[in-house]
């Protein structure tokens, strides 16, 4: 028997580890070609420092390649023992289907432990140093931001043209000021200009030589019933263009969600201990509320590499298929539910008396509640 669990076990092992490589791998592609491509491509990034920073992306992504690399690999294993009628020989020796998956429980155990060590450690001491790596590489040379002739929109709340740089001084500046909505509520166009980089704001200066500025109504910037209000400017200096999309995300803004678990129970003790104002206890008991939400959200994501194994094992012998794209599709749809009611959960942060931080369980609790009507039902 003892070989059987550990033929068992390495199967399971090598698929789970492979499926896991490949999710981690969608996941960092994503993310690398949302901060780092653009940056890139522009010249703002140096082809050593993306290096670096790819280093650190697969345990920025690993709290969830983990529970669903478990859950692939599982059901693409039995489904092709199943297939090759193994599962069949070791029932017919009297095997338990329990006994069978004894390895694969396991496998599912250590990966839980290794989730939680991932999303209460691993995962935010790089997902921190990777966001102020990029944020220093880019602080270097900020006015790297600015292409000519390009329209470029990944500023906060503005669009910006230039038709000619020439180190800080530009020519032919255009500038659209967008409100929530994005509207323009303010258009400058200036001759030619210069900027400086503000640290304190984090935040692109420009000064204007020459400028035009029409500014219109604030409340309705698409109502032309009104002729805005025009001016002309020799010299002016007015608009910052925000670079917090890319400086912004560190220090004392550090999410939750990137706090270790030692952290994360200091906050708990802090917002426990703070005395609300008069009329700010509901505000006060949602910030709470969101805090018990990313811990018990770590707590589950760690639990579902377990209660997936669980669901995949019966699953993946049921299937009985070899194909890999029809296990691997199977497995999409079951972390796609899981995932759809978690999200749905997390909605309810803004009100703590549902307590939705208990709620948070109940997708763990019918995965697991599944895999044991499976597990009943083979054994019949």
């Amino acid at each position: 028997m003892n070989l059987l669990d550990r033929h068992i076990f390495k199967s399971v092992l090598g698929t789970c580890a492979g499926a896991i490589a490949l999710f981690a791998f969608v996941l960092m592609l994503g993310n690398a070609l949302r901060d780092l491509l653009t940056p890139l491509l522009a010249g703002q990034l140096g082809a050593g420092i993306v290096a670096q920073l790819l280093f650190m992306l697969p345990l920025t992504v690993a709290p969830f390649a983990l529970p669903m690399g478990m859950l692939t690999g599982v059901l693409l294993t039995l489904g092709r023992l199943s297939a090759d009628s193994e599962i069949v020989a070791m029932r017919a020796a009297g095997i338990s289907l329990a006994r069978v998956a004894r390895p694969i429980f396991i496998l599912g155990a250590l990966g839980c432990a290794a989730c939680l060590v991932t999303n209460f450690y691993a995962f935010p001491v790089a997902k921190v140093k990777y966001e102020r790596e990029l944020a220093d590489a880019l602080r270097k040379n900020p006015l790297s931001f600015i292409v000519p002739k390009t329209f470029i929109r990944d500023f906060k709340g503005c669009v910006v043209y230039v038709g000619e740089k020439q180190g800080a001084v530009l020519r032919d500046i255009w500038i659209w000021e967008l409100d929530d909505q994005r509207r323009v509520k303010r258009f400058v166009h200036a001759e030619s200009g210069r900027l400086d980089f503000d640290e304190a704001t984090n935040s692109l200066v420009p000064t204007f030589t020459l400028a035009k500025i029409e500014e219109r109504n604030p409340e309705n910037p698409e109502d032309f019933s009104k002729a805005p209000r025009l001016a002309s400017i020799e010299k002016a200096e007015e608009v910052r263009i925000s670079l917090a999309r890319y400086f912004g995300r560190e220090g004392s803004k550090v999410k939750p969600e990137w706090l270790t678990y030692a952290q994360l129970q200091a906050e708990r003790a802090r917002l426990a201990a703070q005395v609300p104002p008069p009329g700010k206890t509901a505000d006060a008991a949602r910030d709470r509320m969101k805090l018990e939400l990313v811990i018990q959200d770590k707590y589950n994501l760690a639990l579902a590499a377990f209660s997936f194994a669980l669901v995949a094992v019966p699953l993946g012998i049921r299937v009985s298929r070899r194909e890999t794209s029809a296990n691997l599709g199977l497995a999409l749809v079951l972390v796609l539910g899981y995932y759809f009611l978690t999200v749905m959960i997390k909605w309810l942060d803004r009100h703590p008396e549902y307590r939705p931080d208990l709620l948070l369980w109940v997708p763990n609790l019918l995965f697991l509640a599944l895999g044991i009507w499976l597990f009943r039902r083979i054994e019949k």
